[in-house]
């Protein structure tokens, strides 16, 4: 005899929450996952998920706030631990960006990046920078080079293992990185 099929109960569908939200979204492939993707994964009707999340620049937005929490670190960076603090962050970001199916390289495409998110991690960068010695506009200059070469990176990383290919190893690229931070004026 076969088994009996279970038929769905009526009644509330789960519950959802900003949190399973983006727990699900990082289990998608964030390059390609449409926002009907994202309510299958999570078992509810597209129009639930609206009432959460109003479009997949919000889920984004939603995602890199999760992602950028997870890498920031909890000491601030010192006079002595600048390069340290940068590497451990660089870190942080390649597990925590290639981690997620597509993150990395959605990320690393040019789009409306998540404001509150990524300023807290400018702020960060441009501290250590700051303590490092560089002067205002060589921290930022410098914050670009850092942000652009590690996401960058990341991103090449991510779509490289879709099509075979691979940048060079995290580890000396950071290193090469670093050492040529903060950035100077040139000649001098």
């Amino acid at each position: 005899m076969p088994a009996a099929q279970k038929t769905p109960r009526p009644g509330r569908p789960p519950r959802l929450s900003r949190e399973a939200i983006v727990a699900a979204a990082l289990r998608c492939d964030l390059r390609t996952a449409t926002m009907r993707d994202l309510a299958d994964e999570l078992g509810v009707s597209h129009s639930a998920l609206y009432r959460w999340v109003k479009n997949r620049d919000e889920l984004l937005d939603l995602v890199s706030e999760t992602v950028v929490a997870r890498v920031l670190p909890d000491t601030e960076p010192t006079p002595d631990t600048w390069r340290e603090w940068l590497a451990g962050l660089a870190w942080r970001m390649h597990d925590e960006f290639l981690a997620a199916p597509g993150f990395a390289a959605r990320v690393a495409l040019p789009h409306r990046h998540a404001p509150h998110a990524f300023d807290r991690l400018r702020t960060g960068v441009l501290r250590a920078f700051e303590l490092a010695g560089a002067d205002e506009e060589m921290a930022e200059q410098s914050w670009y080079v850092f942000g652009l070469g590690v996401v960058q990176w990341l991103g090449a990383r991510q779509l490289g293992h879709d099509l075979g290919t691979a940048p060079p190893r995290f580890d000396l690229y950071l290193d090469v990185l670093l050492r040529g931070l903060p950035a100077r004026e040139p000649g001098l």
